[in-house]
């Protein structure tokens, strides 16, 4: 998908902003930390036709209004992910302004995640 120069700019700004980690490392976060919570924000579509293994889904249309409810404690690991990493590195960047102190953004996003062979579930 080509994204338009705003959004680029826009997703470049919350890149300088946050820290993103790579499909392995997420993986061996997960696997040092079980408290770790794998985050899509894609939208209800793409999650339902599959999603990483053990992620749970909060849409950044969303994100910001139920983060709360869902992780109340703003100290959880938390690494999100989207198609590319665009989406969600500006819910890393909002998530980081709520008050969140571990949150990621997981680089490549679903697309590296299958291309490197992460654990997929899918919806029955």
């Amino acid at each position: 998908m080509k994204h338009s120069e705003g959004f680029l700019k826009l997703v470049n700004q919350a890149k300088s902003r946050i820290r993103e980690v790579t499909v392995y490392e997420t993986q061996q976060r997960r696997a040092r930390n079980p408290e770790a919570k794998l985050v899509d924000v894609r939208e209800d579509n793409e999650w339902i036709a599959a999603h990483a293994s053990g992620a749970i889904h909060l849409g950044k249309g969303i994100i910001e209004r139920d983060i709360e409810v869902t992780v109340p404690d703003r100290a959880t690991e938390l690494i999100l992910y989207c198609g590319g990493g665009y989406r969600s590195a500006l819910a890393t960047d909002a998530l980081q302004k709520m008050g969140y102190t571990n949150v990621f953004s997981m680089a490549g996003g679903w697309k590296t995640w299958r291309e490197q062979g992460g654990e997929i579930e899918k919806q029955l």
